[in-house]
């Protein structure tokens, strides 16, 4: 497939958004049995449904100080409640939370023909105060930790975290993408500067570094195990991961690596999918989807990545929404 750089950046940032789109209505199933006896094979955008056999919303908590943090809103009555999807009013095709953001993102550098991250934390503060700018019942732990910190009167540079959950490299294929033709040294100060906002972990920052080295070697043509190899052998061995494509993909995400969200997991986990299914973006987001867990936002590195290397399917272009 001959792809030039600039429409590699592009569906790297599209893959993100269907892999987290197609992952929408199974987020967080752990017990993969349950998630094929509700969905079955997950290889089309679907609706989620309640109940959800697995979510922890009944002991969740957030309570908002003021009207500087309520971020819940209308959604605030389904906390603490048994069996509540975390997305149950999203339609088929539709992105989560931290992907609704990442778009975003993208429309607010492009708009502004670069990033500025005082500006950003105006824009993030004001849509996600904005009634009605998103149907999610669930918000990361980060917003709430961020918003707790706003209410109080903290300037929006110190409202962050250091969060270590996948979830931080949501926005990062997105920003890369409304960045395209910067250097990567460029590239990689911003993102390390924005992800830091709201994720200033030490492992999160490094995922995210990695995502944007692999980024742009798979943009330049690279082959994708070549860029694995030489960029993220820190987090994943290839000739481990040759050894282990004859295993069932919930064994190596599963039992090798946890399915869950902390990135000392899930960032390896999702580049082995990378590394498997480098020839096939739609095998490799459902292989994504169907291993559960948090299978969202890995779908910001195996989406990208795999859009990157193959292009997305036009059946697989996530509709404004």
């Amino acid at each position: 497939m001959n792809m030039n750089p600039s429409m590699r950046w592009n569906d790297a940032y599209l893959g993100s958004l269907a892999a987290d789109a197609l992952a929408m209505p199974v987020h967080w199933y752990y017990d993969t049995a349950a998630l094929r006896r509700d969905y079955g094979i997950v290889d089309r955008f679907l609706e989620p449904k309640n109940p959800h056999p697995g979510s922890i919303l009944w002991r969740s908590e957030y309570h908002a100080l003021n009207a500087q943090g309520d971020i819940l809103r209308e959604q605030a009555r389904y906390w603490g409640q048994r069996g509540i999807h975390y997305h149950q009013f999203l339609k088929a095709g539709e992105n989560t939370l931290n992907f609704k953001l990442a778009r975003e993102l993208f429309a607010f550098v492009k708009e502004r023909g670069g990033y500025d991250a005082d500006a950003w934390l105006e824009r993030y503060i004001a849509r996600m105060l904005e009634p009605g700018w998103h149907a999610d019942t669930y918000v990361e732990e980060y917003h709430r930790a961020f918003f707790t910190r706003y209410s109080q009167g903290k300037r929006p540079r110190k409202c962050g975290i250091s969060d270590e959950h996948i979830g931080g490299l949501a926005t990062v294929p997105a920003l890369c993408a409304a960045l395209e033709g910067a250097s990567l040294s460029e590239l990689r100060a911003v993102v390390k500067e924005h992800v830091g906002l709201t994720h200033a972990h030490e492992h999160v920052l490094r995922a995210a570094d990695t995502l944007v080295r692999l980024l742009w070697r798979v943009a330049e043509g690279e082959a994708v195990h070549e860029a694995i190899r030489s960029e993220a052998g820190d987090w994943i061995s290839g000739n481990k991961s040759d050894s282990w494509l004859h295993e069932p993909d919930g064994q190596v995400v599963g039992a090798r690596f946890s399915p869950a969200c902390y990135i000392a997991d899930a960032m390896p986990a999702a580049l082995y999918l990378v590394w498997k299914y480098h020839r096939d973006f739609t095998a490799g987001i459902i292989a994504n989807v169907m291993v559960g867990g948090d299978n969202c936002h890995r779908g910001s590195v195996v989406g990208s990545l795999l859009g990157a290397a193959c292009g997305v399917p036009t059946g697989f272009l996530v509709k404004p929404s």
